[in-house]
This record gives C-alpha cells, structure tokens and sequence, in this order.
C-alpha cells in the first residue's frame, strides 16, 4: 500500500544540487512515502508495478544508486560474512599449499553455514586500519600472525570477534586455535629413526624475520622469534635424544619457505658428497621443493633420502612419490575458527589440536 503526498512532482523540480541524494529526496520526487520507497530497495514484491517503476525512474534521475547496504547491514548487527587475513600478499591465499588448503576447508564450513569470506591482505600498510576498519564481517579469522602484532591491534580497536591459526608467538592474550608443533616434530623424526635412520638435516621455516638463509646454530633456534620452527625443532630433538643423538647430530638449515631458498640449503647440505639419509622438512611446499631438487640430481626418495614433511596438503598426496608428512586437522581447525566467529564463541585461551602422521612413499629404511 503506498501513501502518496501531494503529488509526483516532475524530477526537473526536485533539487539537491550540493548535496547527497538520500531515500527520503526519492520518496518526495516520487510521490510515495519513505518506506514504500525503502520497499522498492529491499522487498520490491509488496509494491505494485508502478509505483515501483515510478521510484526507480525518480531514483535514476537523481542519482540516487540504493540504501547504504554497509549501514543497513551493520544496524541490524549480522553481516553473516567472515574476514581472513595474513601478513602476507593477496596471492599468499592462492600460491602457498598450505593457505589454500586451509582457506577450502573454511570454505567449506562457510558454504555449510551460508555464510562469506571476505580476504584482506596486510602487505600495504597504509591501507591496512582501512582495510580491518572498512571490511563488512562479523570477525576476523588471521592466519599466520608471526610478526603481524599490527595486525592484531587492528583487529582488536574494530572491537569484533577474531581468532588467530598458525600463531607462531607466545602470546597468550591472543585468541588463537593451533596445532601442537612440538609433538608433530617428534613424530615425524621418530617415525625415521624407526625406520633406522641416524644421519639427518632439517629444512626448517623462518626462525627470525631477517633474511637469513642457510645453517643456523642452537643459539639461533634457542632465540628465534617464531615459535612455529623453534617447537618443531624441539620436537624432532626429543625423538633423536630417544636414540642418542644430540643436537649437533641434527643440522638444521633455515629457509624462507620459498625454491630459491630451499635450493640454496640442498646444494649445501649435499655439497660434500655424502648427504643425510632422512630430511625432515617444515613444510609440504618445502619437501616438494626438495622432491624436484633431488629428482633433478639423480637421487632417489626414498632410496638415497628420505624425506618427511609437514602440513598434510592435498598435493603431498599427489606427488611422485607421494609424501610421507605430518597432517593438520584443517577442517577440524575451520570448524572450531568459523563457528567462534558466528557464534561469537572465541576462546578465551589457545585450544591446541593434534596433529597425526600420514606414512606414504617418500621414506623407508635407510640404504644398506
């Protein structure tokens, strides 16, 4: 039903010059009230045709593009959507093995829910208060948050919900949902020296945010910043102690988790002719690098060297030979991210989940 005031009034008499047209501009230059007019925007079945036509017309004519979707939705105080972010560039949600693996598992809890992923990137600086402050969710879910203490304090003044995955710093005042590094580290080298093997080296993720790449000593692993790669490596330490090997017994080569890099250490751990036996790596994108490098060079996995990664994404499954690795429960940690989101049900300290080994192809007994 409309209410018509004095009349539709021809739209070259309606005058806003100076100003931002508003709902109640297209209600007066159409002759209806403000909530027919609201009603064309949002339920445009309970207005008749032409009444509808005519607020359009008058719309159109003033410029006049729609209610403020941001302000309408946050009124009614759900937007239903979720925001994931990283210290990292828009294409670290494509490109790394891991992020993608874990960003379908939330995609799959969202779609089950009905709910949408909006991605923000925190490489830019500048725009980063506005692209927290500005994003239309309902919280925040930060992936890999090692260093990203800007970040955090962003997510923290828009005063919504978040939680954080892949935390790699002691702090407990973060929200934060994670998987036990520690021992995933010792299962993935206790499951070699099962096998028999004694002379390993580790290809390790960043310890410290510099650019450092190549063989770290104890005091670097002992002082390093993210707590991922140091708990990793205590984990494998406990398995080879349980042998007795120590830690000089363990080389351990950092990484930027990038070819180049990994390439560099390879050379370097094989430089001398005869090499480790088992190479325990931090990460799935880290072993497929070394699978390639070794590959390229005549070795064989697992005939000349074993390998073990870490993460369980779905191309470890999928290489030649397929990779023996430590498995994330991804859609267990989507689950538990999403609903404390929705249900505003974040932690109120870290929840630690297992993590469980996944033995394939790419290691066996060490060569007689």
């Amino acid at each position: 039903m409309t209410c018509p005031t004095a009349g539709p009034r021809r739209w070259s008499e309606v005058s806003v010059a100076g100003k931002s047209v508003k709902l109640a501009d297209v209600a007066k230059a159409a002759g209806v009230s403000q909530g027919t007019a609201s009603n064309v925007f949002s339920r445009p079945n309970l207005v008749r045709d032409e009444v509808r036509e005519r607020v359009l017309a008058a719309a159109k004519a003033l410029g006049y593009g729609g209610p403020d979707l941001k302000g309408r939705l946050l009124r009614a105080g759900k937007v239903n959507a979720i925001g994931v972010a990283a210290v990292e560039p828009m294409s670290y949600f494509f490109d790394d093995p891991w992020a993608r693996a874990l960003m379908a598992a939330i995609a799959r809890v969202c779609d089950a829910s009905g709910s949408g992923i909006a991605l923000v990137s925190a490489m830019n600086h500048e725009r980063l208060a506005w692209n927290i402050q500005s994003a239309l969710v309902d919280g925040f879910i930060l992936l890999c948050v090692e260093g990203g203490e800007e970040l955090v304090q962003l997510t923290r003044e828009r005063q919504l919900p978040f939680v954080a995955l892949a935390l790699g710093v002691q702090d407990r005042s973060i929200p934060a949902i994670g998987i036990d590094n520690v021992s995933g580290g010792a299962l993935a080298a206790r499951h070699l020296t099962d096998l028999g093997h004694r002379k390993f080296a580790v290809l390790a993720t960043e310890f410290n945010a510099d650019d450092h790449v190549g063989l770290v000593s104890a005091a670097d692993v002992a002082g390093a910043i993210y707590a991922t790669s140091r708990d990793r490596v205590t984990g494998y330490r406990q398995a080879l102690a349980a042998v007795g090997l120590g830690p000089e017994d363990l080389p351990v080569y950092e990484t930027r988790n990038d070819k180049a890099s990994v390439e560099a250490c390879l050379a370097r751990i094989f430089a001398g002719g005869e090499g480790p036996t088992a190479l325990l790596a931090m990460s799935d994108r880290i072993a497929l690098y070394a699978l390639d490098w070794l590959k390229a060079r005549g070795l064989q996995v697992p005939g000349d060297v074993s390998i073990v990664g870490f993460d369980g994404v779905p191309e470890a499954q999928a290489s030649t030979p397929a990779l023996t690795t430590i498995v994330q429960p991804m859609a267990e940690i989507a689950r538990v991210a999403v609903h404390a989101i929705l249900e505003n049900a974040v932690p109120s300290e870290r929840r630690t989940l297992p993590v469980t080994l996944a033995v394939r192809a790419s290691t066996a007994p060490p060569a007689a």
